[in-house]
């Protein structure tokens, strides 16, 4: 039974994701705007009416009389009248003696809190309360001595101070209600006016015709697209040289397969014209001599074009041990070295393993060898040597022609050959080293050999290599290989 297929991920909107960080925002404000509206213009209803309910104390505070200690009020009925004529909030006043007896007024209205100051003597002083559970404003004021201090205070419901608030919170916030939508669609509108350049860089591109790699003009390109713009020129900029290397890679190879391939033909030509059997024979063994040499070149143009695929996406087999990899490689060469009368020796220091390809690497040995042995004369000496440590290191080492320190940067480019060496040769040998080194993440080094003869060939791998090895290790099982 087959796992149910994941859904794809819906797309991202880059428009929407701004736009939900700008509207966001303005919505979350916006009750924060309310409360603090709705603040303001209690504070603001509250002014005029606190002043004229601290006249009021004031006015009635006149009507009390103080003589030896003995306190009387003059309060005449005009003044009662007065107190709570009111069409709205309803009224209420209240004196106090020093020891709290209710000289006149109201007994409902509360004392005031504890936990407030006590007013200084002549000091008008408000607070909220409640009567017969309604909320009201009360303003009191202490007169005479401190110590025959009479209490004056007067309530009043907020009726008028809740109006006059209402009043203030819709004159400020009902405007916003239309300011709201219009910032909405002027936000929108403004995001569909900046995201344009978006839309017509992708309409330049999605004209582009095929094959065209120029890079694309920045003078009209927003400031905030030109890195962008800048990062896509750069990649067809690589798009482009990587086509024009693959384009002289073909006309260089199509040019190598066509001298050994006219060769061939001509000798065949000419062995169908032989009668001497002896010399049929020699055109056929040349014809078999041209037709290994085509076999090597197509060969080595295959492993070149798999080293660039295994570079340009490096998914590496898994662990490769070096010193088995090279004494395996150096025995399979051991004929061909002895045909020529070389010493071929294989060297180890210690164990090297890195994460890589085997195959991969096994084709640089065998380039190498070939090339030490290829270039070696009779009676010549080539080591393979294999160095552990943190960075694993391979050489290649031998006491031939050398290669001249000027040509040791031109002998990896393709089809080049050093000339005066009067050995064939594709010159792919070295160039298939570097690709499948770097696919490795390392490095080949040229130097002479020992005494300054011959040349040694050294491909260093990075720490990395061989610590990507060490993990795996670490983290298998005993019984797992490795």
């Amino acid at each position: 039974m087959r796992p149910e297929e994941a859904p794809p991920p819906a797309p991202n909107s880059l428009f929407g994701e701004i736009l939900d960080w700008m509207l966001a925002p303005l919505l979350l404000l916006w009750p924060i705007s309310v409360a603090m509206t709705n603040h303001v213009a209690n504070g603001i209803a509250d002014l005029p009416y606190d002043q004229a309910l601290a006249e009021k104390v004031v006015a009635l505070a006149k009507l009390v009389r103080q003589d030896d200690g003995r306190v009387s009020v003059n309060l005449p009925r005009a003044a009662r009248v007065l107190l709570h004529n009111d069409a709205v909030d309803a009224t209420w006043f209240q004196l106090r003696g020093p020891d709290g007896k209710l000289l006149a007024g109201d007994e409902a209205i509360p004392p005031p809190p504890s936990g407030q100051d006590e007013a200084r003597i002549g000091e008008v002083r408000l607070y909220d309360a409640a009567i017969q559970g309604e909320a009201v404003r009360v303003a009191y004021r202490r007169i005479g001595d401190a110590s025959v201090a009479v209490l004056v205070q007067v309530a009043e419901t907020r009726r008028k101070r809740e109006a006059l608030s209402s009043r203030i919170i819709s004159g400020v916030l009902l405007p916003q209600f239309a300011i709201i939508p219009l910032a909405a669609a002027l936000v929108w509108l403004g995001l569909s006016r900046g995201l344009a350049p978006i839309g017509r860089l992708r309409a330049l591109i999605h004209q582009r015709r095929m094959g065209d790699l120029s890079p694309i003009d920045t003078r009209d390109v927003p400031e905030e697209l030109r890195p962008m713009t800048l990062a896509f020129n750069e990649m067809l900029q690589r798009l482009l040289d990587y086509q024009q290397a693959q384009q002289r890679f073909i006309a260089d190879a199509a040019h190598q397969m066509r001298t050994p391939l006219t060769g061939l033909k001509t000798q065949a030509e000419l062995a169908l014209g032989e009668r001497d059997p002896e010399q049929l024979r020699r055109s056929l063994q040349q014809i078999a001599r041209s037709v290994d040499s085509v076999a090597r070149l197509i060969n080595q143009l295959l492993m070149l074009a798999r080293a660039e695929a295994n570079q340009e996406s490096p998914t590496l087999a898994g662990a490769v041990d070096l010193v088995a990899l090279a004494r395996e490689e150096t025995q399979d060469w051991v004929p061909r070295a002895l045909a020529k009368t070389i010493d071929l020796g294989f060297e180890c220091a210690a164990p090297a393993c890195v994460a890589g390809n085997a195959l991969l690497l096994r084709e640089v040995l065998r380039n190498l060898i070939d090339n030490a042995i290829k270039y070696t004369p009779a009676g010549g000496r080539v080591t393979v040597r294999v160095k552990g440590g943190e960075a694993p290191t391979i050489e290649v080492e031998d006491d031939g022609i050398g290669i001249a320190e000027a040509e040791r940067e031109r002998v990896f480019e393709r089809f080049y050959r050093a000339l005066d060496t009067g050995v064939e040769g594709s010159g792919l040998g070295l160039p298939i080293c570097r690709e499948i080194a770097e696919a490795h993440g390392a490095k080949i080094v040229l130097d002479s050999g020992e005494g300054g003869r011959g040349t040694r060939v050294a491909v260093v791998f990075a720490a990395e290599a061989a610590d990507q090895v060490m993990t795996r290790n670490s983290i298998a099982s005993p019984s797992s290989p490795v």
